[in-house]
């Protein structure tokens, strides 16, 4: 009986080929080809390690939290000293920025022209490890322009961002600023195959994804547009929606680019003094980058994310991206919701508004 498992390598196009074909026309594109090889083949390690579960003592509690407040797990430190030690030894790196790390780190005090700046959140999602659901690395990439070591630039200005999903496939998804294409590890031969080219995001849709939990603190807005989502057919939507939740952006976000959708972290009242709950730098930024190349849009509701220029490197934003004429009605209720609100000019307190409309 013939086999009806065929090598998928076959005929394929690995991201090494990839890779070559993409930056050939680029300045500095053998350099970013490398990078990003050298990325993925961090990722690949970090596969390996959240494919063991509790098989290793990867799981347990470190006692540490991170700049954030958030309790680490032996898997997230892992990670991130994976993706450290992975980016200094490519020697094509002058510094990085980790959600796992209080400070920039500088790896060429110097900097030159030919070296790039890395920003990346080594493991989105860890507290679903546990319970072995969906995670992910997300990664952005910033040229170093004259070794400044600025890391606090727009997301318009990325060359290219990415993340990894450890599902039941290892994906690499990435974009070079011309699409957004898709890869699967193949386990046998270790080498990731082009699987998903040129992905596109429907411009409408009828799944959002949202933590519901989080419903008696939301702006008017968004609850204006999860309420009519969730009125169904006899709504002024007319039609039925879903709604998905994985708490794992990367993995919540893949499924909008696989198959469409809204995926909505946006700005509360549970902690009114925070923008927002994701990291502009390397959550935000990465995610937007690759959903816009894929035909998508990202926005806090009142602003365009890549066009915001942080303040400092762990910033917070709201953040609505997926299906570009949804996003753009989200977008329409908060501008109808801000123009009832009455102008207070001698407030103290800082309003949302001035967390997403200036730069």
């Amino acid at each position: 009986m013939k086999s009806l498992i065929n090598n998928p390598t076959n005929n394929k196009t690995t991201f090494n080929q990839y890779l070559i074909k993409a930056c050939r026309d680029s300045v500095s594109g053998a350099s970013l080809a490398n990078l990003l090889i050298n990325i993925a083949e961090c990722t690949k390690k970090i596969a390996a390690l959240t494919s063991k579960g509790k098989l290793v003592r990867s799981v347990e509690n470190v006692g540490a939290t991170n700049v954030q407040g958030e309790i680490q797990i032996n898997l997230d430190v892992l990670s991130n000293e994976l993706f450290v030690s992975s980016l200094k030894q490519s020697g094509l790196v002058s510094g990085l920025v980790s959600e796992e790390l209080d400070d920039a780190y500088l790896i060429d005090e110097v900097g030159n022209g030919n070296k790039f700046l890395v920003v990346f959140d080594p493991l989105d999602g860890s507290s679903n490890v546990d319970v072995n659901v969906s995670v992910g690395s997300i990664f952005s990439i910033y040229k170093d322009n004259l070794g400044s070591l600025d890391f606090l630039e727009p997301g318009n200005a990325q060359i290219a961002a990415g993340y990894a999903l450890y599902g039941p496939c290892t994906m690499l998804v990435i974009t070079l600023g011309h699409g957004v294409q898709g890869f699967t590890l193949d386990t046998e031969t270790q080498e990731f195959v082009l699987t998903h080219s040129n992905i596109r995001i429907p411009e409408t849709t009828s799944d959002f994804s949202i933590n519901s939990s989080n419903e008696r603190h939301w702006e008017a807005p968004v609850q204006r547009y999860i309420d009519s989502c969730k009125a169904g057919v006899t709504g002024v939507r007319g039609r039925d929606f879903n709604m998905r939740w994985v708490a794992s952006m990367v993995a919540d976000v893949h499924r909008i680019l696989m198959r469409g959708g809204v995926y909505l972290y946006p700005y509360d009242n549970k902690q009114p003094t925070k923008a927002g709950r994701l990291r502009l730098l390397y959550e935000a930024n990465p995610m937007s980058f690759i959903v816009e190349q894929a035909g998508g849009k990202s926005s806090t509701g009142r602003k365009r994310v890549l066009d915001i220029k942080p303040d400092e490197i762990h910033q917070r934003v709201p953040v609505i991206m997926g299906a570009r004429l949804e996003v753009s009605l989200i977008e329409l209720y908060h501008s109808e919701f801000d123009s009832t609100q009455p102008k207070e000019k001698d407030s103290i307190a800082p309003k949302q508004s001035e967390f997403t409309k200036s730069s």
